[in-house]
């Protein structure tokens, strides 16, 4: 039996702008994708502790250091600027697995890895 089990979490992240006028995804820095490993066109689902949105995308590599967050396109209705999430990615496994972790501050620094 296949499970779908979480693989990647970036916890209590911070919206940093909204963008109607893009395409679509959410953009990342690829320094955070990398600490939980997460790749370019992976799917995601966001979800926002400020205002309860939730969604699917895809994840997009931003500018490493930078620790802005963007969601773009359809999603800025409905996850906007200033909101709390958190970005998740799940795999599908026959065996438990690791998920790696992260908590955020405002600016989307790593506070510790869970």
């Amino acid at each position: 039996m296949q499970l779908v089990l979480l693989k990647s979490k970036i916890h209590r992240a911070c919206v940093s702008i909204a963008d109607v006028e893009y395409e679509g995804s959410i953009e990342i820095p690829s320094d955070l994708m990398e600490a939980v490993g997460l790749i370019d066109g992976e799917r995601v689902l966001v979800t926002s502790a400020s205002k309860g949105g939730r969604l699917e995308t895809y994840a997009q590599a931003g500018k490493p250091g930078t620790g802005t967050i963007i969601m773009n396109g359809g999603a800025a209705h409905v996850i906007k600027a200033g909101e709390r999430i958190t970005i998740m990615a799940f795999a599908l496994s026959k065996t438990p697995i690791v998920p790696l972790k992260v908590v955020c501050n405002e600016k989307n620094e790593i506070l510790r890895k869970i």
